[in-house]
């Protein structure tokens, strides 16, 4: 069994801790609660990731070391940056491949379907944190230091996942209610199945040809909210709800309040224009698909019916 160090017990690290497992590797999950999912072979762990010691004993003989941690979101400046150094270092000193969970906000506004050649453009400052933290792992790799890759992904569907398609959404469609989502509701967006991140996390950590460059997570051809609010809809076996638009009047007076309602301006342009991944190169170099879409939609309505 080889061994494998996942940090954080999010969506993402979970499904990976899981899917490596179920194929019968040794897992150690590493959060500061100590939490994350039950299984034989997952030994759960308290850990803070920016402390490079501590993480690096942690990681001594393992395979790979899988960043899947996060940060409340109007704090990734401040807090991803020491996490992404810790966990640097600890590849470093342990010889373990560094994987990194990311997203596509490092390209900023663009104007096409999102390549991985595409150059890191961000102009706001989480867009610029994450963009960085590839550049400094990326110039660790480069000087043979370190041997690391990173995935990034659209927006995440599934159950548990904090996203557009979640907690806001589909508790009101089971009951037939309409849903209110941020504008627009009818421009094309990728969405990104939470196993399929996981999925390439672990395939990318072996294979020799993904280290030193980013990649894509496979996703299925984009679909707008209403779209995808409607396919939600018709898989959980109702008639389409109706979606409605947040008047932008009422988003800037809940940012006088709420610091997550703040950061929205920053990353708008991601609904109010075509946001849409283009994962062609992880698909035909490692024969990966993404989960079938209806698929990806039946788990996640089950997933709220049974917490209901």
């Amino acid at each position: 069994m080889a061994k494998h160090v996942v940090v954080g017990a999010g969506p993402v690290g979970t499904a990976t801790a899981l899917l490596l497992a179920e194929r019968g590797d040794d897992v150690l999950i590493a959060t500061r609660s100590c939490s994350g999912p039950v299984h034989r072979a997952i030994q759960r762990v308290g850990a803070d990731a920016s402390d490079a010691d501590r993480m690096a004993e942690l990681s001594a003989g393992a395979v790979a070391v899988y960043n899947c941690a996060n940060a409340a979101y109007h704090r990734w400046p401040t807090d991803l940056p020491p996490i992404a150094r810790g966990l640097l270092m600890a590849a470093e000193r342990s010889g373990a491949v560094l994987v990194t969970t990311s997203n596509l906000y490092g390209y900023g506004p663009v104007s096409g379907p999102m390549t991985e050649d595409l150059p890191l453009a961000a102009q706001g400052p989480k867009g610029r944190t994450r963009a960085q933290l590839w550049l400094d792992v990326l110039a660790a790799h480069d000087a043979g230091r370190v041997r690391a890759t990173e995935v990034r992904a659209s927006d995440y569907v599934g159950h548990g996942a904090e996203s557009h398609l979640g907690a806001r959404v589909v508790p009101r469609l089971l009951r037939g209610r309409s849903v209110t989502v941020l504008k627009s509701a009818d421009t094309p967006h990728t969405w990104t199945a939470v196993d399929d991140v996981a999925r390439l996390l672990v395939t990318v950590a072996t294979d020799e040809r993904a280290w030193g460059r980013p990649w894509h997570v496979p996703s299925n051809p984009p679909r707008s909210q209403r779209e995808a609010i409607g396919d939600l809809s018709r898989v959980a076996g109702f008639d389409p709800v109706q979606v409605n638009e947040h008047p932008a009047v009422l988003l800037r007076a809940m940012g006088l309040f709420n610091p997550l309602m703040r950061e929205l301006p920053e990353v708008a342009y991601q609904l109010q224009s075509p946001f849409v991944l283009d994962s062609t190169a992880a698909q035909d170099t490692f024969d990966l698909k993404p989960t079938p879409w209806d698929d990806v939609l039946a788990e996640v309505v089950s997933g709220y019916r049974s917490q209901a």
